[in-house]
């Protein structure tokens, strides 16, 4: 039976880049590998493997792809199946075509190196790992915020067995080699089916995959290493913090495993708003309203600020809307502590009732204004 096209087998054209022809045989592999394969037709799905496992030794390697988009399949018996620098040696896949021992790690390693696509990741032992970062969300009054404070909160985390140290054994007691997998931490697993025998490798359930364990668990952690305990932390809120930002303590979190660090603690935080004041950067911005009598003339009023009122005097002829700022009222920069200004925004009171005296003499002053009263004016004569 005559081969296949080679990129045929692969699906990619002829003109397809490395990086294309190595993604489509990663999906072939994946498809079609016994290991993974979960079709009825093993034996189609064992050939099409090496049919593609074939296709990629020769596209994959710049020098027989040129010799094979040359003479095509004539090129085969100058080593195309052959074991050398990038191909495949296909005898060891079967006994008769029936026999398989395949560690998909092993095979798909060689060719992009590492683990292939979480196949065979079991085969690394476990070291030292880091503790788990926690959250903890805080709410905080505008004040606070602004000047900063110091809170004490309540943390249930993973802490290192005080009985064990975090080894998981018991007092006295040490790991063994793991008689399950010879200290491999892996085990082969062969199935009898009508297509021949399969074999695959798999993580040692009894050691994890660690190669030891320990026949006497620490009985106060149960072999964890780790006990859930609750702590008190002091948080110093720095001044000038905002909604959303977050507090880095630093091995404040879970405990490392095997001698790993303990994670990291992230107090985020969130600023309740405030009923008057509303924060614009490291600016805070107010409205506030003014008699229209003090618009006019002009004079002193008080601002409110997060400190006391503030004593401003308004200029004559303030407009609605007009903005003003008192420096240095704002909120301090965390990096430098130079703090913000304060913005408020002038509205004018226009009172509601007036006595007939307040009417009259607003009657004379339109008139003093050459303002007629009662009578209205268009668009174009108030220009």
């Amino acid at each position: 039976m005559s081969k296949r096209d080679y990129y045929e087998v692969l699906g990619v054209s002829k003109n397809a880049t490395p990086e294309e022809i190595k993604k489509a045989y990663r999906k072939k592999a994946k498809e079609f590998h016994p290991d993974s394969y979960t079709g009825d037709d093993k034996k189609a799905a064992e050939e099409k493997f090496k049919e593609a496992s074939e296709a990629y030794s020769v596209l994959s390697d710049e020098t027989k792809k040129a010799q094979y988009d040359r003479f095509g399949h004539g090129f085969e018996n100058g080593g195309f199946g052959s074991a050398g620098a990038g191909g495949f040696d296909f005898s060891g896949f079967s006994s008769g075509g029936m026999g398989f021992d395949i560690d998909l790690d092993d095979i798909l390693g060689s060719v992009f190196g590492g683990s292939f696509g979480g196949f065979g990741s079991a085969r690394k032992k476990k070291g030292p790992t880091k503790g788990a970062d926690l959250r903890y969300n805080m709410k905080l009054t505008f004040e606070e915020a602004v000047f900063g404070c110091s809170k004490e909160i309540n943390i249930t985390r993973n802490e290192t067995c005080p009985d064990c140290h975090g080894s998981g054994a018991k007092k006295g007691t040490t790991e063994v080699k793991c008689d399950e997998c010879n200290g491999t931490g892996r085990i082969q697993v062969t199935q009898n089916t009508i297509m021949g025998s399969f074999s695959t490798v798999k993580t040692c359930e009894k050691c994890g995959g660690e190669g030891k364990y320990n026949p006497s668990p620490c009985e106060t952690c149960s072999g964890n290493g780790t006990v859930r305990k609750t702590r008190k932390i002091e948080i110093n809120i720095p001044k000038g913090i905002d909604n959303g930002q977050a507090i880095s303590l630093t091995s404040e979190g879970d405990a490392g495993r095997k001698g790993g660090p303990a994670g990291d603690l992230f107090v985020v935080v969130t600023v309740m708003p405030h009923k008057i004041f509303r924060r614009r950067g490291n600016d805070i911005c107010l409205d506030v309203s003014i008699p229209f009598v003090k618009a006019t003339l002009g004079g002193k009023i008080n601002v409110p600020t997060l400190e006391g009122d503030y004593e401003f005097n308004i200029p004559e002829g303030t407009q609605p809307g007009t903005t003003f700022t008192i420096k240095n009222k704002g909120v301090p920069s965390m990096r430098s502590h130079v703090r913000g200004n304060l913005e408020f925004k002038v509205e004018i009171e226009v009172p509601k009732k007036l006595n007939d005296k307040q009417k009259e003499s607003l009657r004379r002053f339109a008139e003093a204004s050459n303002e007629e009263v009662n009578k209205k004016k268009s668009f174009w004569e108030k220009k």
